[in-house]
């Protein structure tokens, strides 16, 4: 099922396996069309159950198809915890995707995770400004913030994407590429966050939602009135396209 919203979002709902499919047919494609173009992709990636519905990149014929050579692998949201901790964003996309495939490790842009999380932000913006000055990131001429190819977002039950909670003032942060929480409402406390005109910057967005805990957000975001407060989730807009990969759980209440 395909329910196009605005000519830039289209939203579709699977079952499982079907997700996976269409989510992998989906990165592959894009993968393939920026790596034609312009030799390189940048892909951000975030936590939660994303690493596994990305599982079938990792079979045939995706696997194959993709030039992992090229990829540039950025984190949308960090927790400021050391790499081999349970709670890393980095350890779920390295065990999960990153070790069984080959992408090179210096195209693998982890935070520093000795630094503070205040350190590991502006670390991190100053490697991106960095990047985006020898042309591995695009820039947007629109927002003059990195444009990133391909954002792969997650949801929370509570409508909050990459480290951007309900209510919190991180949310209006529209200076700052990186930013750092340290009272988030979900533990680990501590994390860094792309903020929302870098997310919003990017070329193509994906939020990939799974399960009936969110069914209710998801409800808000693609249905809400337009007096309730927007959820985070609700305000990803990116300069190309948003497409929402929802399983039958998460799109129960639409």
């Amino acid at each position: 099922m395909a329910e196009t919203q605005k000519s830039n979002v289209v939203v579709e709902v699977f079952e499982e396996e079907e997700l996976a499919v269409s989510l992998a047919k989906y990165v592959a494609e894009i993968s393939n069309k920026f790596t034609s173009e312009r030799g390189a992709v940048t892909v951000c990636l975030s936590g939660g159950s994303l690493i596994s519905n990305l599982r079938k990149l990792l079979e045939p014929p995706y696997v194959d198809s993709i030039e992992w050579s090229k990829w540039h692998v950025f984190w949308l949201d960090e927790r400021v915890v050391p790499k081999t901790h349970e709670d890393s964003n980095y350890k779920l996309a390295y065990d999960g995707l990153l070790s069984k495939v080959p992408v090179p490790s210096c195209n693998v842009y982890a935070i520093n995770d000795t630094l503070s999380a205040e350190g590991a932000a502006d670390d991190y913006e100053t490697r991106l400004r960095q990047l985006v000055k020898n042309g591995v990131i695009a820039s947007s001429p629109v927002t003059g913030f990195p444009k990133f190819d391909l954002m792969l977002l997650g949801m929370g039950p509570d409508g909050h994407v990459a480290s951007l909670f309900p209510g919190h003032p991180l949310v209006k942060e529209n200076k700052r590429w990186v930013t750092f929480i340290k009272d988030s409402p979900k533990p680990p406390p501590e994390r860094i966050t792309f903020t929302f005109p870098v997310i919003n910057s990017s070329a193509y967005a994906a939020l990939v939602v799974t399960g009936a805990a969110e069914s209710v957000a998801v409800h808000s975001a693609l249905r809400g009135s337009q007096n309730s407060p927007k959820l985070p989730v609700a305000m990803v807009s990116p300069e190309g396209e948003l497409k929402w990969f929802l399983d039958k759980d998460a799109a129960s209440k639409l």
